[in-house]
C-alpha cells in the first residue's frame, strides 16, 4: 500500500509543528481522508477512524472550549489514546493546555496552521489523493501538443527525444524525457519527470540539453495527463500498416486504457509534423469527428446508390 510520512506532509503543506512526537520520523499516512472528531470529543468512540490525521475546527473548538476542564481532559485522554498520525488545529485556533500535556504523555504529534478548515480539509485530500495514488513508470518522452498530452515510446534509438526535440522547436512542451513518472488520479494518468531530471533532454551526439534554458519558460511543463500514445518503431517493410484509421488500438498503464498509434519510422518522414497531426486528429475524435468514418460512411453511401440505380 501508498505512505507518505507524515514529516513530508508537514512540509510540503507547510504545517507548524506544536509539538513533535519522538515517533514522528515513524508515522506513515496511508488512508488519503481526514476526521474532524466532533462526535469523539462529544464522547462517541465507535467506528474512530483514527488511522486518519485529526482536525480541529471552529466549531470543535468552541465545543470543547464549553467543556468543564476536567470532561475536556477525559475526552482528549480517550483521543489521544488511539494512535492517531497527528492532531492538527485549523485557523491558527489556541491549542489547549491539557492537549499539550497529553501529546506529551501519548507521544502523539500536535500541529497547527491559518488555513481555514476546509482549505486545509482540502489541501490535505488533494495533497493524499496525488501522493497516494497508484505509480508506475514509463520509458519515454511525455509531450504536450496542441493541448493533449501525448507519451511517445518506442526501442532505444529509434528517435523519440529528436522527435521531442523537433517538437519543441515548433512550439510545443516538453514535461519529461527518458523517464516518465505516472500517476493514476481520479481515473486519468498524469505524468511528469522525476525531479532530479526535469526539463533535461539527452540527444545523441550533442549530451545533455536544459529545453528550459535552451528555449525559455514556454517550452517546458511540471505535468500533463496522457491523452494519447505514439509508439515509433523502426519501418518493417514485410509488416502491414494501418492506412485507414478505423481499427482503435489502446495502450494500458494502470488499468487504464489510453488510445495508441503505431507509427514506424523511416529516412524521410517527418515524425515531428506526423505528430502534430496525429494530436489535431485525437482532438477532433474527441469533439466526436472521425474522418476514417467519414470517409467510410461516404463509400458506403455511393456503394448503395450505385446498387439502386443498378436495380432500376
Amino acid at each position: 500500500m501508498e505512505s507518505v510520512t507524515l514529516e513530508k506532509l508537514i512540509e510540503d503543506l507547510g504545517l507548524e509543528i506544536i509539538y513533535r512526537a519522538e515517533s514522528m520520523d515513524k508515522v506513515k499516512i496511508s488512508a488519503p481522508e481526514v476526521n474532524r472528531p466532533g462526535l469523539q470529543l462529544a464522547g462517541y468512540f465507535e467506528a474512530f477512524a483514527h488511522d486518519r490525521l485529526q482536525i480541529i475546527g471552529k466549531v470543535e473548538w468552541y465545543y470543547c472550549n464549553s467543556l468543564e476542564e476536567r470532561l475536556r481532559h477525559e475526552r482528549f485522554d480517550k483521543l489521544f489514546s488511539y494512535p492517531i498520525p497527528a492532531l492538527i488545529f485549523a485557523r491558527g485556533l489556541p491549542i489547549f493546555d491539557e492537549v499539550t500535556q497529553l501529546a506529551k504523555k501519548y507521544d502523539r504529534t500536535i500541529l497547527t496552521t491559518s488555513l481555514s478548515t476546509t482549505k486545509l480539509e482540502n489541501s490535505i485530500i488533494n495533497y493524499l489523493d496525488y501522493m497516494l495514488a497508484p505509480t508506475t513508470v514509463v520509458h519515454g518522452v511525455l509531450v504536450e501538443v496542441y493541448g493533449l498530452g501525448i507519451l511517445i515510446i518506442g526501442e532505444s534509438g529509434v528517435g523519440k527525444s529528436e522527435t521531442a526535440l523537433e517538437l519543441i522547436k515548433r512550439g510545443h512542451r516538453l514535461i519529461a524525457d527518458d523517464v516518465v513518472e505516472i500517476k493514476k488520479v481520479d481515473g486519468r494518468l498524469r505524468g511528469e519527470a522525476p525531479e532530479l531530471i526535469r526539463y533535461f533532454m539527452e540527444i545523441r551526439g550533442i549530451g545533455i540539453l536544459n529545453i528550459e534554458r535552451l528555449f525559455g519558460v514556454g517550452a517546458i511543463k511540471n505535468y500533463e495527463f496522457i491523452d494519447l500514445v505514439i509508439e515509433l518503431e523502426f519501418w518493417d517493410s514485410n509488416k502491414e500498416y494501418d492506412r485507414i484509421g478505423l481499427d482503435e488500438d489502446y495502450y494500458e498503464l494502470l488499468d487504464e486504457k489510453v488510445p495508441k498509434l503505431l507509427i514506424p519510422v523511416r529516412p524521410g518522414r517527418n515524425i515531428a509534423m506526423i505528430v502534430e497531426v496525429a494530436a489535431r486528429n485525437a482532438r477532433q475524435k474527441r469533439l466526436g469527428y472521425n474522418a476514417a468514418a467519414d470517409l467510410d460512411n461516404k463509400i458506403r453511401e455511393q456503394s448503395i446508390r450505385r446498387i439502386q440505380r443498378k436495380q432500376k
